[in-house]
């Protein structure tokens, strides 16, 4: 302890236990705020515990600041490591986080079956995410199915990819609750016979008016002269499409209210004749289902009793409801969730394909991407989304997030996932060589994690040392003879550039107002070359020590103070993280 601070606890030497206390307080403190202690916080707690102090509160305040320094000067595991042992009493136990449910649902005797329709237009994205992760949090809860339906109706828009993407990221997301994948075009024959079905029925009519023609009969909320047709003419038309009529000659159209105050839904199309080939089924089909049609014939089809949606999907659910009580369908369930809007991120399946075309990224899988694959590969994990979606709930209420909230939302989550079982290493970014004269030679051990798995890196250490770039500017900005400790090795001291050893007693560093640094021996030939792919697209260059040589692909470690990261690639003698977050 500095001159100053020990003339104040002189001056208050008669409180016994009072520095101790301080300490604690300070430790407790530092825990709770990620390492950084306040002052302010903890003085109120001093002077109820201590009454004597009330009459010197500035003295007492001043002793305070001074053992807040030492404690913020350690690392938040060195804190906590002294708060369990030191202060039991004081460690709080941290509580779970508050468990979020979502609005109970009527099920009575069934098993409820849920479902989630993504177009194969790409993998799946954080918005995707969302609604999926709350359809499978509640057939968890009711013991229900779940239903995954690529609906790839429209052949311009499909990626290949996604047909094996789709289903992998969703048993992903789910923790493999998904009980069924449904292709739709695989039913194209199904849906050409409810096609003729709804026709023969009256309740549909094929409208051979082009867009804009039709667009002007609904303004005037006048009924199109096709609309007139008898069932048998249009079922000949119906056949006409299928085989030879022209694409953009027809639509099938349901028959609804041309006067409706909503112009939604009026009279809305079906079917389309689309000639382009289809990934999956080639030139097979030329007349495909609109979403509306599929989805409002799948739904029954497949017994859906729930139907989880955007809320921008409103006008949709109101027409599958008009199709469903013409035909005497089954209505699922319906609920809403409000739109969030991610900003700074283009969630964009087409102009990211195109991107990804145009060498602009490397695969679906690029780390700058918002798509769950690129978040897996930096090691994202199911249940960050999850809990992710149960915080959003069944909002009916539009959002707009940023980037930075989201990822700052989503990186607590995954935090708390893989904290309690990510190994720790030492990473020396962007790596500068040091001397220290005088240091001994010596064995190290440090921890693989601080709290459950003790021991395990070896390191011998003598002078020599690598030191990250920014630590040795950070030590050019300090008073001259700042004592430095290297974690858990030796403390030493810098004069006009010169690195001086001072001690190997943390017990004097921890009474200073000094800085930790990690490190590296730089003479170990063992030490591994490391690079980590950044989420702006840059790539941070540096050596790692040894034990990450040992490490299978896929693990997800902590970079002591510089980050979660993924093994993405190792060769021999080089390993390549993705980052992930702090």
């Amino acid at each position: 302890m500095d001159t100053h601070l020990s003339s104040i606890g002189n001056a208050l030497s008669a409180v016994p236990g009072l520095l101790k206390r301080m300490r604690g307080y300070a430790l407790q403190n530092a825990s709770k705020f990620k390492g950084v202690a306040d002052p302010k916080n903890i003085l109120g707690k001093i002077l109820g515990e201590f009454p004597g102090c009330r009459s010197k509160v500035s003295e007492t305040m001043a002793l305070l600041s001074g053992i807040v320094k030492e404690v913020n000067s350690l690392s938040l595991e060195q804190q906590e490591a002294e708060l369990s042992s030191g202060f039991p009493d004081l460690k709080e136990t941290k509580k779970g986080p508050e468990k979020k449910e979502l609005p109970r649902l009527r099920i009575g005797d069934t098993v409820p079956v849920f479902r989630f329709g993504p177009s194969p237009s790409g993998p799946m994205h954080i918005g995707h995410s969302l609604v999926l992760s709350l359809n499978a949090t509640y057939a968890k809860e009711y013991s229900g199915r779940l239903i995954l339906r690529l609906e790839d109706t429209n052949p311009t828009n499909i990626d290949p990819s996604a047909y094996e993407s789709l289903p992998e990221n969703g048993q992903w997301l789910t923790g493999n609750l998904i009980t069924e994948v449904i292709i739709q075009s695989d039913r194209m024959e199904l849906y050409y016979s409810k096609a003729l079905e709804i026709l023969e029925k009256g309740f549909s009519y094929t409208c051979t008016c082009s867009a804009e023609q039709f667009r002007d009969y609904a303004g005037k909320l006048e009924e199109c002269p096709c609309r007139n047709k008898n069932p048998s003419a249009n079922v000949k038309d119906w056949h006409r499409m299928l085989t030879d009529m022209p694409e953009g000659g027809a639509v099938m159209r349901f028959k609804t209210d041309m006067k409706h105050p909503n112009p939604a839904m009026r009279d809305f199309p079906l079917f389309r004749i689309c000639e382009d080939a289809h990934p999956r089924q080639g030139k097979k089909y030329r007349v495909w289902p609109l979403m509306n049609f599929a989805v409002a014939v799948d739904d029954p089809e497949l017994g859906v009793t729930h139907a989880l949606r955007a809320k921008d999907h409103a006008d949709n659910a109101k027409r599958q409801e008009l199709i469903y009580g013409a035909m005497h369908w089954k209505v699922p369930q319906t609920m809403f969730v409000g739109r969030i809007n991610f900003t700074e991120m283009d969630l964009s399946t087409s102009s990211t394909r195109k991107k990804i075309e145009a060498g602009e990224y490397s695969g679906w899988d690029d780390v700058r991407l918002p798509f769950l694959n690129a978040l897996r590969r930096r090691g994202y994990q199911p249940e960050a989304f999850r809990r992710y979606a149960l915080e959003v709930g069944l909002s009916l209420a539009d959002k707009t997030v940023s980037n930075n909230d989201f990822f700052k939302a989503i990186d607590s989550f995954n935090r708390e996932v893989i904290e309690p079982r990510a190994k720790r290493y030492f990473f020396i970014d962007n790596p500068v060589e040091i001397t220290v004269a005088g240091a001994p030679k010596q064995a190290v051990e440090l921890d693989l994690h601080p709290s459950n798995m003790k021991g395990g890196r070896k390191f011998i250490t003598h002078s020599g040392f690598l030191l990250a770039q920014e630590d040795i500017d950070l030590i050019k900005r300090l008073r001259p003879g700042t004592l430095i400790r290297l974690m858990d090795c030796i403390n030493l001291t810098v004069k006009e550039d010169k690195y001086s050893f001072d001690s190997v007693d943390y017990e004097k560093f921890k009474t200073s107002n000094g800085k930790i640094l990690h490190w590296l021996p730089s003479d170990d030939a063992a030490n591994i070359a490391v690079e980590v792919l950044m989420p702006d697209g840059t790539v941070r260059s540096g050596i790692g020590e040894s034990g990450i040589d040992d490490l299978e692909e896929g693990v997800i470690v902590q970079l002591e103070r510089f980050g979660f990261c993924k093994l993405d690639k190792k060769t021999p003698g080089k390993a390549v993280f993705c980052y992930g977050h702090k």
